[in-house]
């Protein structure tokens, strides 16, 4: 499957040039693609200052033109400055004097960009790399970003979205030991052809009793297991999908144990079937309803140099700073199927909770960083919670579980192909999950983000993502085996 050819921005290190504190030189292009590159001061010249380049996103087609709106910016003021634009390959990509970006042909060219002060000489210099797709493949891996082109998970937040307030508190009942945040680890058992496995019934669920045996013979599912994969008796939710041999239908269960290699496995429920080229909604999130794999964070992605995930997240967050429920039917809205057994006397019941009648704050609701939001004026300290940002602002987080306790999190993949929270601390050398307590940089990104999240109140199956233009092009669609 092919399309027609797009260009992909991906930054180089920018390199700041001068002798007082630093200010981050934020590079931003036209609608598509945001760059948010890294930033190495050097101690050069003599004057702060920022170079901006704008606006904020790329998505161009051969053929096609961009402006980059560069200008200085200072402390002290209005300041003169000349500026400089330098295409490293005009066969693929020129740029004129005043920053007309056109793609010519498919290939790769960098962009260079100059600011000088003319009263001071300080230079800011920039460089973007700009690759110029051309017969490039759009095939979609189904095994790495499932579903329709338009299931919930695919699709981006719409210029049609209307939000509501969220009110997420960055520290849930002012509790320090908060998780923010926390990971909700999906096991994702993506690996048709391994031995088939019992998954047995268990009763244990969340009783605190042990999940490693089963309540009796029943057999939940025959599935696809790896026999050295082992799943570990805990407390956790450990949702749960299985693709099955014939490579489209998913099997999904909640909460799994399997706490000897090569041997059964066990559940407590299992729900239907679903087919990994559909819409994807339903699945084994119990507080929700909502699917095991969709939304996950999955391996491969939050990695340095990337933009962010490119599909809607899943959100776990403390149920009683959400809408105050009467009813259980009340307390969920689409695309949530259910609520927890709880929900009742539990939603919405926390001691400083702003959502008591906010009929937006509920499961299932997808929150997102509305598009007038600046993400460079967030603050953020951490590369990771900056593709969080990209990607909660251009596809959102859908509140798929109850945290039970006071923290706010995402739902991660870990499974026979291994962690994403062991991936995530090898790459950037801290942990993914945090505590408020702990005061790190990016627990103190976290909050951020979640305090910039609202509700998209007419998210619906006819307006997904708030309906309208969509903030990202589709994705490519699936090609069934």
């Amino acid at each position: 499957m092919f399309k027609p050819s797009r260009i992909a921005v991906t930054p180089s290190p920018v390199r700041i040039r001068r002798r007082a504190r630093a200010w981050m030189i934020l590079l931003a292009l036209a609608p598509g693609c945001v760059t948010e590159p890294d930033s190495e001061v050097v101690e050069e010249s003599e004057t702060e200052f920022e170079l901006s380049i704008g606006p904020g996103q790329l998505s161009l087609s051969v053929g096609e033109t961009v402006q980059l709106n560069a200008a200085v910016s200072s402390p002290s003021g209005a300041r003169l400055y000349t500026l400089g634009y330098k295409t490293t390959n005009p066969q693929v990509m020129t740029v004129s004097g005043s920053g007309v970006v056109k793609a010519v042909a498919a290939g790769t060219a960098r962009i260079d960009v100059t600011a000088t002060l003319l009263d001071t000489g300080g230079v800011a210099t920039a460089s973007v790399t700009v690759v110029v797709g051309g017969g490039v493949s759009s095939a979609r891996d189904p095994l790495k970003q499932p579903f329709a082109s338009t299931s919930i998970w695919n699709m981006p937040i719409g210029s049609g979205a209307v939000f509501a307030p969220a009110n997420i508190d960055p520290t849930p009942e002012s509790n320090p030991w908060s998780m923010m945040p926390l990971s909700d680890a999906d096991q994702i058992v993506l690996r048709p052809t391994a031995p088939l496995t019992d998954i047995r019934y268990s009763s244990a669920g969340w009783s605190g009793n042990s999940r490693c045996g089963a309540t009796n013979s029943t057999v939940l599912a025959r599935v696809p297991m790896p026999a050295d994969f082992v799943v570990a008796d805990a407390s956790g939710n450990n949702s749960t999908a299985f693709l099955l041999a014939d490579r489209r239908t998913l099997v999904q269960t909640q909460p799994l144990a399997r706490c000897t290699a090569g041997g059964i496995a066990t559940s407590l429920v299992k729900m239907p079937n679903v087919d990994l080229y559909g819409d994807g909604i339903t699945g084994s999130h119990g507080g929700s309803g909502m699917s095991a794999i969709g939304g996950t964070i999955r391996l491969g992605e939050l990695r340095p140099g990337q933009l962010g995930p490119q599909h809607a997240l899943k959100l776990v967050i403390y149920m009683k700073e959400a809408y105050k429920c009467a009813t259980r039917a009340a307390c969920f809205r689409w695309p949530a199927n259910t609520a927890d057994s709880y929900s009742v006397g539990w939603y919405g019941t926390g001691a400083s909770n702003q959502n008591v009648t906010n009929t937006a704050m509920k499961m299932g609701a997808l929150l997102a960083i509305p598009g007038t939001v600046d993400i460079a004026a967030l603050g953020l300290e951490t590369a990771p919670a900056r593709q969080l940002a990209w990607t909660l602002q251009n596809y959102g987080g859908y509140v798929v579980d109850d945290a039970y306790a006071p923290q706010f999190g995402f739902a991660t993949e870990n499974g026979p192909d291994g962690s994403f929270v062991s991936q995530f601390k090898a790459d950037y050398g801290f942990d993914f999950v945090q505590r408020v307590t702990g005061n790190h940089a990016f627990m103190r990104d976290v909050q951020r983000l979640a305090v910039a999240l609202r509700v998209v109140n007419n998210n619906s199956p006819t307006s997904i993502g708030g309906g309208g233009t969509p903030r990202r092009p589709l994705a490519a669609p699936l090609v069934a085996p």
